[in-house]
């Protein structure tokens, strides 16, 4: 976590705000249902929490379902702290072999702790991958009216769990954003993975690092649910920048732990643009990309995005961050670039389309630098796909936090705001929302505040 990340909508709870944008938004909702919700400026204005925890629209309420320091169900330990990316999955004895309730629905839970955080995971033997790790998920079975049947640690020993995503086989890919080495801080071991995490039983996946998809400072990923190519993001904000990646795995689609069996990582290179902040025109079309096998995927030496890629060298972005599956094709953000931190070009985000059919890369939207800085429209980040047709993104700016819906139309509105003071009553700071989510029904939107670590479940009229 850092002061710049998710400000995908700033400083203003003002309802249906109109973002400040170039290009298609529709190109953004692709693969979602189309809703005639959509049309619509949200859900109400916020109503005043009396419990001082969440403001949500009349209709709207919510559970608490875990929080920071609280006792783990399981008697592991208590509840680690900077809860981050998430998502829900499904209880059925039908999801992949699983022997999740039907009926059920289990969260897995990032904890973005580094070392010297406020509560770490619990390091469970089967479990932990490096006892100088404090990061890690937790992973949560809850009933079908959102009570709380387990809670335990799901994998430990690792390091800043910021993103990551799901597979189509039903596991959570779990990021590592870092590169720090054995010997660094209280580490015994290599950091800067990717890890699988079963939902239903983590003990079935461990704590095994999957090395051969590259050591580098990851954010997300997404899975084209056709081939099984993995798509990673790198989150960088110091040039050299980071690179866009996918994985080509010996076992596609091979279900859980397949990707313990190797491949090929590669990254993308656009001719003649070594910076993808320079391309300012959304609908620009590059149909000559091509992708480039990284020289030493575990980094033993230069970390990747340093590395000698060969004549034409590699593409950068800074802060690669969202990335996600929609239709035929992997979308992946970029959440802004500053010239004063040596980006060729400034945008306050961009959104980009790769479509692997057609080997063709496309701009879809740019935010800023000239759009209202006032208005909720800079440095896109993590996207979740609401039931409705449109999104939910997580703020993480200056004063109010909110969790932000946005419509086809390109219309704002407050979803929910927090109330939790992690100030003083004469200076008052909120913690930023993160891991936004929804139950495989549709039925419930889970999300974490981030400081203190909390996960709420909001029911209600979504898509009314």
């Amino acid at each position: 976590m850092s002061a710049t990340r998710r400000q995908i909508l700033a400083r203003t709870g003002a309802l249906g705000a109109s973002l400040a944008f170039a290009g298609s938004l529709t190109e953004i909702f692709a693969g979602t249902a189309t809703a005639e919700s959509m049309g619509r400026r949200g859900y109400g204005p916020l109503v005043p929490d009396p419990n001082g925890l969440l403001d949500l629209p009349k209709g709207f309420r919510y559970r608490v379902l875990s929080k920071e320091g609280d006792p783990l169900r399981s008697g592991e330990g208590k509840v680690p702290s900077n809860c981050d990316g998430m998502a829900a999955f499904p209880g059925s004895p039908a999801a992949a072999g699983s022997r999740g309730r039907r009926g059920s629905t289990y969260l897995v839970r990032n904890h973005e702790n580094r070392t010297n955080s406020r509560s770490a995971v619990p390091r469970v033997r089967e479990l932990t991958y490096d006892p100088g790790g404090e990061g890690g998920c937790t992973a949560l079975e809850l009933g079908p009216d959102n009570t709380v049947r387990s809670e335990r640690a799901a994998i430990a020993g690792t390091s800043t769990n910021c993103a990551g995503g799901p597979t189509p086989w039903n596991t959570w890919l779990t990021c590592e954003e870092t590169e720090l080495r054995a010997g660094e801080e209280n580490y015994t071991k290599d950091h800067g993975f990717i890890f699988e995490v079963d939902p239903y039983d983590p003990r079935r996946t461990g704590a095994v690092p999957l090395t051969a998809m590259g050591r580098f400072q990851h954010e997300a990923i997404a899975v084209d649910p056709r081939t099984g190519t993995v798509y990673e993001t790198e989150d960088a904000f110091d040039k050299p920048f980071g690179l866009f990646y996918r994985f080509l795995p010996e076992k596609p689609r091979g279900g859980r732990g397949s990707l313990r069996a190797g491949g090929r990582l590669q990254a993308l290179r656009v001719p003649g643009v070594p910076d993808l902040s320079t391309v300012q025109e959304p609908g620009t079309t590059f149909d000559d990309v091509t992708w480039v096998d990284v020289p030493d995927p575990l980094a033993r030496h230069t970390p990747i995005r340093f590395q000698d890629f060969g004549p034409g060298g590699i593409t950068h972005a800074q802060k690669l961050e969202g990335c996600y599956w929609g239709g035929s094709c992997v979308y992946f953000v970029s959440s802004f670039a500053h010239r004063a931190a040596g980006s060729a070009a400034d945008h306050y985000g961009q959104v980009w389309k790769y479509d692997p059919q057609r080997h063709r890369l496309t701009q879809v939207v740019v935010f800023g630098p000239d759009s209202d800085l006032q208005l909720p429209g800079e440095s896109p980040d993590n996207i979740c796909l609401a039931p409705s047709g449109g999104l939910m993104v997580c703020e993480d700016g200056d004063g109010a936090q909110h969790v932000f819906g946005l419509t086809r139309r390109g219309e704002v509105y407050a979803m929910a705001r927090g109330r939790q003071n992690i100030g003083t009553p004469e200076k008052p700071e909120w913690g930023e929302f993160a891991g936004v989510t929804f139950a495989p029904d549709h039925r419930t939107m889970y999300v974490n505040c981030y400081t203190p670590g909390t996960t709420f479940a909001v029911t209600g009229p979504w898509g009314h």
